[in-house]
């Protein structure tokens, strides 16, 4: 019955990534008859690729705006390249936008199955229905609108994904040198990968916390201590429990020889930003990091929007109502610091108020901009997006929390400008590890997604417009 059931959970799952790639397909034909030329950010990309694929390696061919590391171009010429030598195509053919381009479908297929791999590795797998579900999930996470849009242009977005990854699946897997080193590969694509290396460290670590603070649990138990007692009780039993932890020679020693390899990345990333004079190389004006706490906010109402089925319910919105009485104080205490943090470190970058081709554009004018006081009327939203985020990850030890969440602030936070594109990582880690919903929000999910990616594509394709001072042909995107 077993061998059967995993037989058919194949079936299902190849016929999903067999339609997902030839619907991709159909799509990407889509693309390169409309956009002929570079577009957006790709007008850095592609030329900077193409030199790349010409054999034009030295530093006096990049261009001073491009502000990620080489890995993409450098793969790029690892693919295409090859295809000139089997097939006999001409250089022109090989480097051109459409192959270029190409790559990233392909890295779409590779993110699929790492995402299918991730699902079975996380999620448990004693339900007979949990196979559909997992299939259901990969396919939902796979199409997820931000992510899937930039599988058809020359971004940075699908590499950097499948890096980071395959990283977190081989450190799942206890393949920790291995993991370190698709790490670095991740942090070739864009520099703030490199917190997603951390991330799995914190893994290990968390794990292994975990261990310690459930015998210790059990020690307590046996002894029969009292309790310690108040409002932040459970706060100070596990900071006590740190501190007790790490002052043992032992247990440090232990996390070491586990994280080793992902602390020699960081020592490698330390060095970089030491001989670079900072994370960002090329064009540094408008990369700026600042400490632009309401990104945290954005993310929370990001997650919100597109995991609602999980996360938004009449029952969710009872029970955080429930809390907010029962611990008003707190609550009111965490709404006043959210209002400081709103009123003292909201960003507006230049880009987001200039730049009308981006959704984000309209998103700041329409809410933000509009009235002064919507990005204060906001809070008590961020504050049950939160929630909700938490709540749906109290599967995860506290320890995973802590490293998820410390990550998640520090990819964030630095960041000045709003773009969505800047939360599709840590919510597809989010994605992957709460607790398999059930079938029918997954497909309410996935609808939802279909939905916006028809709408998504058909303006983009459809809906151009053209600056006054320009000839060009602009579009509207992520």
């Amino acid at each position: 019955m077993g061998a059967g059931m995993a037989q058919l959970e194949g079936y299902y799952f190849s016929a999903a990534l067999s339609c997902t790639f030839l619907v991709s397909c159909l799509l990407f034909s889509a693309f390169s008859r409309a956009l002929r030329e570079p577009y957006m950010d790709e007008i850095f990309h592609l030329p900077q690729a193409q030199r790349y694929c010409e054999g034009h390696f030295s530093l006096s061919q990049w261009d001073p705006m491009i502000t990620t590391l080489p890995g993409l171009y450098l793969l790029s010429v690892g693919v295409v390249k090859p295809a000139s030598w089997i097939f006999g195509w001409s250089e022109h053919v090989v480097c051109s936008i459409g192959m270029l381009r190409f790559v990233n479908l392909l890295f779409s297929v590779g993110n699929f199955y790492l995402l299918y791999l991730l699902f079975r590795k996380v999620q448990p797998r004693h339900k007979a229905a949990s196979g559909v579900q997992r299939i259901l999930s990969t396919l939902t996470l796979a199409v997820f609108p931000t992510l899937y849009f930039f599988n058809f242009l020359y971004y940075t977005e699908a590499g950097s994904m499948f890096f980071t990854l395959f990283a977190y699946l081989m450190c799942l897997y206890g393949n920790h040198k291995t993991s370190a080193l698709l790490g670095f590969c991740g942090f070739m694509f864009r520099q703030t990968n490199i917190i997603w290396a951390v991330f799995c460290a914190g893994n290990v670590i968390a794990q292994k916390l975990t261990e310690a603070w459930k015998t210790e649990l059990q020690k307590k138990k046996e002894e029969r201590l009292p309790p310690i007692k108040g409002p932040f009780s459970e706060f100070r039993k596990i900071f006590q429990f740190l501190l007790a932890y790490s002052m043992s020679f032992k247990n440090l020693s232990m996390l070491f020889l586990l994280t080793w390899p992902y602390l020699l990345l960081m020592f490698l990333f330390c060095v970089f930003v030491v001989v670079n004079g900072g994370i960002v190389i090329g064009d540094r004006s408008s990369h700026e990091a600042c400490l632009h706490f309401p990104q945290l906010f954005y993310f929370f109402s990001f997650t919100l929007f597109f995991s609602f089925p999980h996360l938004l319910s009449p029952s969710k919105i009872r029970a955080f109502l429930c809390l907010v009485w029962k611990r008003r104080i707190q609550f009111f205490m965490i709404t006043l610091v959210s209002l400081f943090l709103v009123w003292k470190f909201t960003y507006a970058h230049k880009y987001l108020l200039a730049d009308n081709r981006h959704y984000t554009f309209y998103v700041w004018k329409r809410v933000f901009q509009r009235y002064e006081i919507v990005k204060y009327l906001l809070v008590p939203i961020y504050i049950f997006a939160g929630w909700s985020i938490a709540d749906s990850l109290k599967s995860k030890s506290v320890f995973w929390n802590l490293m998820f969440f410390i990550c998640l602030f520090t990819v964030t936070v630095p960041q000045k400008l709003l773009e969505f594109r800047y939360f599709i990582l840590p919510y597809v880690i989010y994605r992957l590890n709460i607790p398999l919903p059930p079938i029918s929000r997954l497909i309410c999910e996935l609808g939802c997604y279909a939905v916006v990616n028809f709408l998504t594509f058909y303006v983009f394709l459809n809906k151009t417009f053209q600056w006054p001072n320009s000839q060009d042909i602009q579009r509207f995107m992520w």
